[in-house]
């Protein structure tokens, strides 16, 4: 309930939330928040830590219907990761840019495909874990139309996440933005020739 309050506030304030506006968000007591955290670090820290956690995300990848079409399920699956980037980004850079979490170790970044890359074994770390959970969740929307792919749903799972999480740094133009949903998905599916099959 605390953590759940402070994050769209540490989200707007950075740092610089204080825990009363915290209690007032929460509808408690400042004393409450003490009682749970030893001080506001550790509210941020905990924020940090919802922030990036999959766990949100899983739920609604599982939640999207696989009687729906493919398209529709991966554009479903994809809104949902965006969303749940936007959410890491928001929080973690108004946290960095208020200087809550320079010089305190790694930092926590996206969850990307390459994060959970491993030459074999099970993944070693946090981060790694989320990516092979983001993967395996991709890979279950895709599995019902296995006999359509040329590929192994597994590495179509892994090319759509590759194309979600790919980002041009600033966007200077139009055709610099990244892909809608719509064309990440017709990509994925179709590629970018208007006659696929067909070498120009």
């Amino acid at each position: 309930m605390i953590v759940a309050a402070a994050l769209p506030l540490v989200a707007e304030y950075g740092a610089a939330v204080t825990t009363s506006q915290i209690a007032r968000a929460a509808g408690i007591g400042e004393a409450t928040i003490f009682r749970a955290f030893k001080d506001k670090d550790e509210v941020l820290d905990a924020c940090v830590r919802e922030a990036v956690s999959t766990d949100h995300v899983l739920r609604e990848l599982a939640s999207v219907s696989l009687d729906e079409p493919l398209a529709a399920r991966l554009t479903e699956a994809a809104e949902a990761l965006r969303a749940h980037m936007e959410r890491i980004g928001t929080v973690v850079g108004s946290l960095h840019a208020s200087g809550h979490l320079r010089g305190r170790g790694r930092e926590p970044g996206p969850v990307t495909p390459e994060a959970g890359a491993k030459a074999d074994g099970p993944p070693e770390d946090p981060r790694a874990r989320s990516v092979a959970a983001l993967r395996q969740a991709v890979t279950e929307l895709i599995e019902p139309d296995r006999d359509a792919f040329r590929l192994p749903p597994e590495k179509v799972a892994g090319a759509f996440l590759g194309l979600l999480f790919t980002r041009l740094p600033s966007p200077v133009s139009e055709a610099d933005a990244p892909l809608t949903s719509e064309e990440l998905i017709a990509v994925l599916l179709h590629g970018t020739l208007t006659h696929p099959g067909n070498d120009t």
